[in-house]
């Protein structure tokens, strides 16, 4: 594949053109960088300078990603937890942006979907249809905790 090579003022507009199109984390932004030959001192003043200009925020892509996984996609914290772990983003952080999620809002998205995957559950006893649903809330990340509570509120 050819490569077409840019100037570092190119690599760094297009640098920001990437983080305001999208909130991004560190770990997205130097995996970016990776597609540009840029020596190390390079990478480090485009990082400084995003940083700096705040178009690189941690806290502000912790906060969207909670917001959208969760409002858009109806993912539990958990699943949301680890997905943001896995881009390297500190416990400490997340921890202090899930209160994005509004509990409210939470316990209704848990309790619609519980619903919803337990109705579907056809020809099944009782306790099938409780144990799959349960598997499946697991999968998308719901505490089984906040699980049974909905349960028992049933």
């Amino acid at each position: 594949m050819e490569h077409k090579s840019y100037t570092f003022p190119e690599i760094k507009q297009k640098m920001v053109n990437y983080c305001v199109y999208q909130d991004r984390c560190h770990q997205e932004v130097e995996q970016k960088m990776r597609d540009f030959l840029l020596i190390p001192e390079a990478k480090e003043e485009i990082l400084l300078y995003l940083l700096k200009e705040n178009f690189l925020n941690e806290e502000r892509f912790t906060r969207s990603y909670i917001r959208g996984k969760f409002y858009m996609k109806s993912w539990g914290r958990n699943k949301i937890r680890n997905h943001l772990k896995f881009k390297g983003i500190s416990e400490k952080l997340i921890n202090r942006c899930f209160d994005e999620i509004d509990e409210q809002d939470y316990d209704r998205t848990l309790e619609k979907i519980y619903q919803n995957h337990y109705l579907k559950q056809k020809g099944l006893k009782e306790y099938q249809k409780k144990s799959k649903t349960i598997t499946y809330l697991i999968g998308r990340g719901f505490e089984y905790e906040e699980i049974l509570r909905v349960m028992e509120g049933e």
